[in-house]
């Protein structure tokens, strides 16, 4: 038995059976101690991917959620490992649908949660949008429109991992124009 846990953790994530990913991600240890679950949209896969290659960093990001009260924090930008790993906190009022495109990143992933309030957050693979504003390479972001829609909901105790080729859609109303806290953790992955 010892020996087949040792050859789980020799294995880069992309050697994983499903069986084994799946118990890696729902074991949750990656989210030190951080009690918010991630919302089924999440690619566990790709997440244990890139997990794998700076475990470090994304060990540090979610050792910030944890430890912090996210509730009484400043609105800002909080430096964990300078522009390696930045947390944003915002308090914003959610936008009617019309209002907001999709965007994506090539340099970072988002954790993206909400401390208070709720929102519609679409979550598209990147591959089904078409691009209405180029990439701005030193914002890291392009914005997008999508045919279809996905959307999730966010509000507290959920979070959301978005990757580059997650497309996605925040800070739609869910019923009516209302306030949110918002935590963004941007993880430089490239």
């Amino acid at each position: 038995m010892v020996l087949a846990c040792n050859q789980q953790k020799s294995k880069v994530p992309d050697q994983w059976s499903e069986k084994e990913l799946t118990e890696w991600f729902s074991k949750g240890e990656w989210k030190q101690g951080w009690d918010a679950q991630p919302d089924e949209s999440v690619s566990q896969k790709e997440f244990a991917r890139l997990y794998d290659e700076n475990p470090e960093r994304w060990d540090k990001a979610f050792q910030f959620l944890s430890e912090q009260n996210l509730a009484e924090l400043e609105k800002g930008r909080y430096e964990l490992e300078g522009a390696d790993l930045f947390v944003n906190v915002d308090e914003y009022v959610t936008r009617n649908e019309e209002d907001v495109l999709f965007e994506a990143h090539k340099k970072y992933a988002d954790i993206q949660f909400l401390v208070s309030g709720e929102e519609k957050i679409g979550v598209m693979p990147l591959e089904t949008t078409t691009v209405a504003i180029p990439y701005n390479e030193e914002k890291d972001i392009m914005f997008l429109t999508a045919e279809k829609e996905n959307y999730r909901i966010a509000k507290p105790g959920k979070f959301f991992l978005f990757f580059p080729e997650d497309a996605h859609r925040p800070t739609v109303k869910s019923a009516e124009n209302s306030p949110v806290r918002k935590i963004v953790v941007k993880v430089r992955i490239n």
